[in-house]
């Protein structure tokens, strides 16, 4: 979900509830666009974070302290001079703006009480933190917008301050039943695009929960609502706007598939199909939701270097394959040439010497066929030249039939590996599968002098509604190890037909499983295979003890000749994720 104005307000009203009257006893700036205020109100010390980074603007409480520059930057020297040991006096958000504006009273040089004002804008890339004087003039900002970059606002020392009213959009918290009816829903677009097009502060899921709230379906046209839809639809954002005015706030963390996806200060009925995990306050929910965010975000860059010589290990592996496949297609006349052999020298009397070609019966199919000749060999020679070709076709068929099963089993290994990429969670799962990449061959050998990580990566363990433990391999030696060592004959294996993925297996101690643990097992390992994405996914479930290993192959290739299979949609419903 978007940093909208309904987050914000819900900012705004626990950082006001805990900071007002609190002393500001340090002031930081440990990133360029970041500070780091240390405060004391109520014997509590707090840590608050105001940042306006481009791509993550951010304001919240936390209990990390920051390391800073040795050299404090400039504007935070002049916040240390004009509000340092400053007390908070309010803490307040024009509208539902994404903006908080902290009132800060302090003692000047004379010794005159003196309310100063920082701006936080959390606008994405337009994200400032902007101070300015009891006029509310701008004295400086952490980034200055001169008019060669903007020409809609100055953010200048002695310029205005203001708020830009460039979308001309309504103020949810003043707009009458009037203006909503003839400036929102007359907009010619769906009529969820049409109220957080129309309305400040409002983010495309706030607008889907609103009109999920009264019943309607945010795809139609906003203008084709009835009269009577109309005032329904007013009611349901009067009821929401409401709950904000009045602070009922309800900050949860939204997962779909044990990954988060949404967070919200309101209540999200519209994502019914997520689980929702609530928070203590807006402040743990944001720090939560963005470090999950951050750890799959570092994950994927450490990971870089190896899907780079995985893809390009698969591209050449796949142009091979294809290519032999192309060559092997080309062998399928072999046996032609062979029955030309055959034909010619069962019939090969009848041609007359320095004929072109021999017509003959195809014992074979009982079909005539036309056999080309060469006039100037003779029959025998003819004969003897179409075996020869069969017999060339036929060691090139034999040849490239397993080079083309060992090419094969190769892109397989790597999708596989591809897959184990996708799923890795832990820096720690990456340096099993650097390891793993070693041993084939894929990565550089440790040198005696590199010391051997210590791998503590574990496969998921989940829980599933009726109690059985669910276990899934990150990577292809952790498949082995779970199939081969850890399950026991009577668990149950489960598997995407066909495709790279995870080893599953459910422990089945000794009981029979109910219907339902067999769906969401298969549930589970279409998941975590590399048909995620698609709708239904075919798997193969089958005892433990009728999976065998394949003699020689790579870990995590198995044979098994007697299974069943069902259709699943992929997910991770019913199951719980056990640390």
């Amino acid at each position: 979900m978007a940093f909208d104005g309904i987050t914000v307000a819900a900012l705004a009203a626990e950082l006001s509830d805990k900071l007002t009257g609190a002393r500001i006893s340090k002031i930081a700036q440990p990133e360029e666009d970041e500070l780091l205020f240390t405060l004391k109100n109520n014997r509590e010390n707090y840590r608050l974070i105001l940042s306006a980074n481009a791509s993550l603007p951010l304001v919240y409480l936390t209990d990390e302290n920051k390391m800073s520059p040795m050299t404090a930057p400039n504007f935070c020297m002049l916040l240390r001079k004009h509000i340092g040991n400053g007390r908070i006096v309010s803490i307040t958000q024009p509208g539902l703006e994404r903006i908080l504006d902290f009132a800060v009273e302090h003692l000047d040089e004379l010794g005159d009480l003196k309310e100063k004002h920082l701006m936080v804008e959390l606008m994405g890339k337009h994200s400032n933190i902007i101070f300015c004087n009891e006029s509310v003039q701008i004295v400086d900002a952490i980034k200055r917008i001169p008019a060669q970059v903007s020409s809609v606002r100055e953010v200048l020392p002695g310029r205005p301050y203001f708020i830009p009213d460039t979308m001309h959009k309504l103020n949810p918290k003043t707009v009458t039943e009037e203006e909503f009816s003839a400036q929102v829903l007359s907009k010619g677009t769906s009529l969820t695009k049409a109220l957080y097009t129309g309305l400040t502060g409002l983010s495309p899921i706030a607008a889907e929960e609103i009109v999920y709230r009264a019943g309607l379906d945010g795809d139609v046209s906003a203008p084709s609502l009835s009269t009577v839809e109309q005032i329904h639809l007013w009611n349901t954002f009067s009821r929401v706007m409401s709950e904000i005015k009045s602070g009922q706030f309800s900050p949860a963390i939204y997962y779909r598939n044990g990954e988060p996806t949404d967070f919200s200060a309101l209540k999200l009925s519209c994502l019914g199909a997520c689980e929702s995990v609530p928070q203590e306050s807006v402040s743990l929910m944001l720090s939560a939701f963005y470090a999950e965010k951050d750890t799959l975000s570092r994950i994927r860059q450490k990971s870089a270097d190896m899907r780079q010589v995985i893809g390009t290990a698969l591209e050449r592996n796949r142009k091979k394959y294809e290519l032999q496949l192309k060559q092997l297609a080309d062998t399928d006349k072999r046996d032609k040439y062979r029955i030309y052999g055959e034909l010619i020298n069962t019939y090969g009397y009848q041609a007359e010497p320095g004929s072109t070609s021999l017509t003959a019966l195809n014992y074979y199919t009982g079909e005539e066929v036309k056999i080309p000749l060469e006039k100037d060999l003779s029959v025998s020679a003819n004969a003897q030249k179409y075996f020869d070709r069969y017999n060339k076709l036929k060691r090139t068929y034999e040849a490239l039939t397993t080079l083309a099963a060992e090419t094969k089993a190769e892109i397989d290994y790597l999708e596989s590996v591809s897959n184990a990429l996708d799923i890795a969670t832990a820096e720690e799962d990456l340096t099993q599968l650097k390891d793993e990449l070693r041993e084939s061959g894929y990565a550089r050998k440790r040198s005696p002098k590199d010391k051997q990580a210590r791998i503590i990566s574990k496969p998921f363990h989940y829980l599933t509604e009726d109690g059985f433990h669910l276990y899934v391999g990150k990577n292809n030696i952790q498949n082995e190890e779970l199939t081969f060592k850890f399950a026991s004959g009577n668990d149950w294996w489960f598997h995407a037909k066909g495709i790279p993925g995870s080893h599953v297996i459910v422990k089945s101690e000794g009981k029979e499983l109910p219907d339902r643990v067999f769906e969401q097992a298969a549930a589970v390992a279409a998941w975590y295979s590399k048909a995620k994405k698609d709708e239904k996914v075919e798997i193969d479930y089958v005892e433990k003890k009728q999976v065998k290993k394949v003699p020689g192959a790579k870990p995590g290739f198995v044979i098994y000749h007697t299974n069943y299979s069902m259709v699943v949609t992929p997910g991770l419903d019913g199951c719980k994720l056990v640390d």
